[in-house]
């Protein structure tokens, strides 16, 4: 073998090196952009699930506060009664 032979073999193994390694760092470029995507996605689910929580915690004490409300109006309306029988009495 010449020797342009040789270095023509040696520079084009070269570049078939460089391109895997080209295409070995993209791939793991991809795969940690992959694994970053994936974790933002857990925290958006775990945002909406605390949110979701969150929302049931104050429905939950809107309720509580609208039972309070309405056993505290029955209580009126039957004080209202009351003073309207005794005043009926007078």
């Amino acid at each position: 073998m010449s020797t342009v032979a040789i270095v023509a073999i040696v520079v084009g193994a070269l570049i078939v090196l460089a391109i895997l390694v080209a295409v070995a760092r993209r791939a793991s470029r991809r795969r940690e952009f992959a694994e970053v995507q994936s974790s933002a996605q857990h925290d958006d689910a775990r945002h909406h699930r605390e949110r979701a929580e969150e929302r049931r915690t104050e429905a939950a004490v809107a309720e509580e506060r609208a039972e309070r409300a309405k056993v505290e109006a029955e209580l009126d309306e039957e004080r209202a009664e009351r003073r309207e029988r005794e005043l009926d009495r007078s």
